[in-house]
């Protein structure tokens, strides 16, 4: 869960050390390690340090040739920062800096406001398709979507998964949650909490078998089956309770996506 925070910074390592001390965010708890590569289009945005090395910040997933979608809370930061000649993307399962690719753009949802998290966190990456010519994209919903499965009572029993990178959560000798990081991506099921009319809720509470997103997942998808329904947004501090996602079957989102030649149902 990347959050928001601090002025302007000397380097990305203090920049991303502020943001996972502030709001909005994501990283998997409970969950897979995806080293059959079996989620391929998702990816992580890095941040180019000062020594050149690279940071994980956010994670996203491929829509079409080009087009990484992600959460504007991430793009926005990285535009206020000046951070888009420092930053790139990789679709690597563990982060292989061989893999790093450039990009070209960040648009941010123009109704973004920092100060109000959960309206319009959608954002593209845009980078050159030749580089991920190969990547499947994954499948967006049509409008209302998960409308018509609540109310057909289609949701109370869904599970949904939650992919991303970032730090990964594990209980030692029963005790207090550990945070730690981990070089590959990974996974972990969700099940429905609630649903308004932007947001998706989903419990991670490992006590009911759910695991989900943490620190450094942001943007990162949430699967219904093969179909990516909503995009991580933010949760709770000790990532054990809920997943809070922005929906991607609204008017809204689909307004937004389409002037990037997305494929929309």
């Amino acid at each position: 869960m990347l959050k928001r925070g601090a002025g302007r910074l000397a380097t990305v390592v203090a920049a991303l050390a502020a943001l996972l001390m502030a709001v909005p965010a994501g990283a998997i708890t409970y969950g897979t390690e995806d080293r059959d590569n079996t989620y391929s289009n998702v990816g992580s945005i890095l941040v180019q340090r000062a020594d050149g090395s690279y940071a994980q910040f956010c994670t996203g997933t491929l829509v079409a040739p080009g087009v990484f979608l992600t959460a504007a809370h991430c793009t926005s930061y990285l535009e206020e920062q000046g951070l888009e000649a420092r930053t790139f993307i990789t679709f690597s399962p563990n982060l292989d800096e061989a893999s790093i690719l450039p990009i070209v753009d960040l648009v941010t949802h123009p109704s973004y406001d920092p100060h109000q998290v959960y309206r319009y966190d959608v954002a593209v990456v845009l980078f050159d398709p030749a580089r991920a010519a190969d990547i499947e994209p994954a499948q967006l919903p049509p409008v209302g979507f998960l409308d018509g499965l609540r109310a057909k009572n289609g949701l109370r029993d869904a599970t949904f998964t939650a992919v991303g990178y970032g730090l990964l959560e594990r209980t030692v000798g029963g005790g207090q949650p550990v945070f730690g990081e981990s070089p590959w991506r990974s996974y972990a099921t969700s099940s429905f909490n609630s649903m308004s009319k932007d947001l998706l809720r989903l419990s991670q509470n490992p006590i009911r078998g759910n695991g989900g997103t943490c620190y450094g997942d942001s943007g990162g998808p949430n699967f219904l089956g093969d179909t990516l329904v909503a995009i991580t947004s933010t949760g709770d501090a000790p990532c054990r309770s809920t997943n809070v996602d922005y929906r991607l079957d609204t008017t809204i989102v689909h307004e937004f996506l389409s002037q990037f030649g997305i494929p929309l149902p």
